[in-house]
């Protein structure tokens, strides 16, 4: 067997293959050439390969100096090879780019136009109606206590809403809000810290959750929009007048309306509006759909607020938004509203009004 060394035939012949395998490697230019190039270099039947049995020729005085040259070059070799992965990549992902390129600055060529969520139309349409009135927005914590949501509306302890299957309870003894009112009594705690005068008349819209079952008529969220108008001496007749101006606004004359006795803890007395849609005669066609909820605000909502209920009346009206949106947008089932449903968005007519 033929001793090698550092500078034999042998090892000059592996250098001018590692020479070779960089020329070669500077002109791949694709990831499937560079795949078999690693594989004819470091591959088991690999020049590098081969180059490490050459060890075994070399005297044991010169092994160890070839070894560490070989593992040199190899580690050179797997370094180039992965840099040059690096650089195809790049060049692959920048030839993309420049195919691909869109000058943002143009006009798009697309035909369609984004547009407002129904809720929010519907919504802002209600706070539109009622700021003509003297209204104003608030907005409250949509995580409440027991307090704001039940105890201080005239909800006792046993009464079934607060019951696990009716609410979503949280750590703490917090849960999410179940209506809009909670909103109701937090201006009027406001109210009275802050020493405002009355009236107070206010419109709250917002996220309510109830632990319900989802389907075509009920979410477990939704959308409600509240009305408080508080004073010395508000009166029902003002109430009935404020609904009825507000549903006509809201819906148009297109649509009959009536008012109903309802019970509400909250409330007393309380009423309900159903409407339906009249027929080309005028007259009340179709089923009746009740939209809201109403009445004179209960002697133990003011006095667990602060006020002295012989001097203090007002009225107090809820709006299910997303019911009113299912039915102005002729939506099926109130869960598309909430689906990203694209459909929504384009249609187009909205109540009596198309």
């Amino acid at each position: 067997m033929n001793e090698l060394d550092l500078n034999s035939d042998a090892m000059k012949e592996v250098a001018e293959q590692q020479s070779a395998f960089t020329q070669t490697l500077e002109q791949t230019e694709d990831l499937k050439a560079l795949e078999a190039l690693r594989v004819s270099t470091l591959g088991r039947k690999g020049w590098v390969k081969k180059a490490f049995d050459l060890v075994k020729k070399v005297p044991g005085e010169q092994r160890k100096a070839v070894a560490q040259h070989l593992n040199e070059m190899k580690s050179s070799v797997e370094a180039a090879l992965d840099q040059a992965e690096v650089r195809i990549a790049t060049q692959a992902i920048e030839k993309q780019v420049e195919s691909e390129w869109i000058d943002w600055t143009m006009p798009s060529t697309m035909d369609t136009q984004g547009a407002l969520h129904p809720l929010t139309i519907i919504e802002r349409n209600c706070i539109k109606v009622l700021q003509q009135l003297g209204f104003e927005v608030v907005e409250g914590p949509e995580v409440e206590t027991p307090f704001h949501n039940f105890d201080a509306l005239n909800i006792p302890e046993h009464h079934p809403a607060r019951d696990m299957q009716d609410t979503f309870w949280l750590q703490d003894n917090f849960l999410l809000r179940s209506h809009t009112s909670t909103v109701q009594i937090r201006a009027l705690e406001a109210a009275k810290a802050e020493g405002r005068d009355l009236p107070l008349k206010i419109v709250a819209p917002g996220r309510v959750y109830r632990n319900e079952t989802v389907d075509a008529t009920h979410l477990a969220c939704f959308h409600q929009f509240e009305g408080l108008w508080v004073d010395h001496d508000v009166t029902f007749s003002e109430l009935k007048a404020v609904l009825e101006f507000t549903v006509r606004e809201i819906f148009g004359d297109a649509w009959e309306l009536r008012f109903k006795p309802k019970f509400y803890p909250y409330t007393e007395p309380s009423i309900g509006i159903d409407i339906r849609l009249k027929d080309q005669d005028g007259q009340g066609a179709g089923k009746w759909l009740t939209i809201l909820g109403a009445g004179m605000v209960h002697e133990h909502v003011f006095e667990n607020t602060g006020f002295d209920p012989k001097t203090t009346k007002g009225f107090a009206f809820g709006l299910g938004v997303s019911r009113i949106v299912a039915m102005a947008y002729g939506v099926e089932s109130m869960r598309s509203l909430y689906e990203s449903d694209l459909r929504v968005h384009q249609r187009l007519s909205v109540l009596g009004n198309a």
